[in-house]
């Protein structure tokens, strides 16, 4: 694309974009490449124009430069952050026009506001009378009416601080683990469509890169009832007892794992009648290549570490994680004392919600009970509730001696990537998120000021999580890594945990984890102090204390 056809594209684009609403200021110069690329520009703004590409950054940002000397259409203010080029204010108007209705603002004569006032006359309706039709000349966003110093302050208050930016950049995400699903969702309507776009010029792939999917038709499916809102959560279907994540092959290419009596078969019980409704797996064949794109940019680390001790979390340099630990026990009656104090507590709770579940539940007053405060002196809490335990997580928060500070949402979506329609909990509406509440323990300053931990890294993430279902009550591998951001190090316990919720770095709490595994030596010889007929495994050396 020669310089002249993307100056147009750009100039053009950029109006086009902000008129319609696709963005909006301040973006970077990336931000409008992308929505350039996404928007594909008609042929009759820009005439056998080609799309951009994402090496095109650099001539995009000479192109953005240049206009914010001189643009047509308005006028763009740009600034330099952390070596990215923002747009941080697009005013729309031919700016010589205005020039022309309005060279120099005139100043105004003295009013005397009361004699005005008491005339009927406002200082608008003089300006007015007078000619000047601010409401014409006005610009078209807030930023636009204020006075170029006001606007430096603006794009000062848009910058991140060094802290932050050293922050994020330490805790950067380098998994790549995302797959971008086909809207079409099957092959065969993906190729209908790509051929239906362009019938005099078909594409050279039927169809595109993404991910598919293929139906799923056995002898009782009946397509015209569509999708089963449960898809691979389905109990009556033989994949609801593998992990509905995407796997690296489709499923039937590996060993099965055996299923209890009655699923895949009819539900939860040979007499109930199998699911009819469509039900889908990965579309997957050799021939189209790796399913997982190999990331390059994976592998990718700093060229050389922060000299600075920031966000290292409470151990700082030291910091040591240690191989997943789990204690198999009942934890209504088991003696929390000896497992000492901890940064982090996660727990899910089996809370009574007023619905028939497949696990056993606890009372309100048992989870008030519950022996929380002689874990942590300083800490997070991080609890998940949903329908009525919304409120009742709150007061058990108090109760234990916490301060809820925020609260992050899990969004669920299914196999599809579609947002859950039906839920398997709620009263009066379907429930299609979690809610996880962030309590700080309860300290005070003289003031009376929450005291917040030190060494907690805040304004990492954002308080929404959207991520697939997976097994009865299995929380979003997501959540880890939040938490794990916020408090690097440390000690981490989860309550309520199953063998799918051990983790490198917390010691797991539940009572379906089969034989012990510490690796704490000090936490060991406290649990053979106090349960001498425990067996455990200690170090990777299973033995049984006496």
């Amino acid at each position: 694309m020669a310089d002249d056809e993307l100056s147009l594209l750009v100039s053009t684009g950029l109006q086009t974009l902000l008129t319609s609403g696709r963005i909006s200021t301040p973006l970077t110069s990336m931000d409008l490449l992308l929505a350039l690329i996404s928007s594909r520009p008609s042929t009759s703004a820009a005439p056998g124009f080609t799309i951009p590409r994402l090496t095109d950054l650099a001539r995009v940002e000479k192109v953005l430069e240049a206009l914010s000397s001189n643009w047509d259409h308005g006028s763009i203010l740009l600034s330099h952050e952390g070596g990215e080029l923002y747009i941080t204010d697009v005013h729309l108007g031919n700016p010589h026009a205005l020039e022309a209705i309005n060279p120099r603002k005139r100043k105004r004569a003295p009013i005397d506001e009361d004699a005005d006032s008491a005339a009927g006359n406002t200082p608008d309706e003089i300006s007015s009378s007078n000619g000047e039709n601010d409401s014409s000349i006005s610009m078209n966003t807030p930023l636009g009416n204020l006075s170029k110093d006001l606007k430096e302050v603006y794009a000062i208050l848009q910058k991140s601080t060094a802290k932050g930016r050293l922050l994020a950049e330490r805790f950067r995400s380098f998994n790549g683990g995302f797959e971008p699903i086909c809207t079409y969702i099957t092959k065969v309507e993906c190729a209908k469509s790509r051929s239906e776009a362009d019938p005099s010029n078909p594409p050279n792939h039927p169809f595109c890169n993404l991910l598919h999917f293929r139906p799923l038709i056995r002898p009782h499916t009946d397509p015209s009832l569509g999708h089963c809102s449960y898809l691979n959560t389905c109990y009556s279907e033989p994949t609801y007892s593998q992990s509905p994540s995407i796997t690296p092959f489709p499923p039937g290419t590996g060993a099965r794992v055996s299923l209890p009596s009655g699923l895949g078969a009819g539900g939860r019980g040979k007499e109930k009648a199998p699911c009819r409704y469509l039900h889908f797996e990965i579309d997957w064949d050799e021939k189209d290549g790796p399913l997982a794109p190999v990331d390059t940019w994976k592998t990718r680390r700093l060229k050389e570490p922060f000299k600075i001790e920031l966000g290292m979390g409470p151990d700082g340099r030291d910091m040591q994680v240690l191989p997943p630990q789990w204690i198999n026990c009942d934890l209504r009656r088991f003696d929390y004392s000896v497992l000492g104090k901890f940064h982090v507590i996660m727990a899910d709770p089996p809370w009574d919600i007023h619905m028939s579940l497949p696990y056993g539940t606890m009372t309100d007053d048992e989870m008030r009970a519950m022996p929380i405060p002689t874990l942590q002196d300083e800490g997070l809490l991080f609890l998940w509730v949903t329908g009525r335990a919304m409120e009742v997580g709150r007061e058990c928060l108090r109760v234990w001696g916490y301060t809820r500070v925020d609260e992050v949402v899990w969004v669920k979506t299914n196999q599809l990537q579609r947002v859950i329609r039906t839920g398997r909990t709620g009263h009066w509406l379907n429930h299609t998120k979690e809610h996880m509440l962030v309590g700080v323990k309860t300290r005070t300053d003289a003031a009376g000021n929450l005291i917040f931990p030190s060494w907690a890294n805040r304004g990492l993430d954002t308080d929404v999580i959207v991520s697939e279902v997976r097994e009865t009550s299995r929380k979003p591998d997501e959540v880890y890594g939040l938490i794990e951001r916020m408090c690097p190090g440390g000690r981490k316990i989860e309550i309520f945990g199953r063998k799918h919720n051990t983790r490198p770095g917390w010691l797991t709490l539940g009572n379906q984890l089969g034989q012990d595994q510490i690796f704490e030596e000090d936490l060991a010889a406290r649990i053979r102090a106090r349960y001498p007929e425990r067996f455990m495994s200690v170090s990777g050396q299973a033995m049984i204390t006496r």
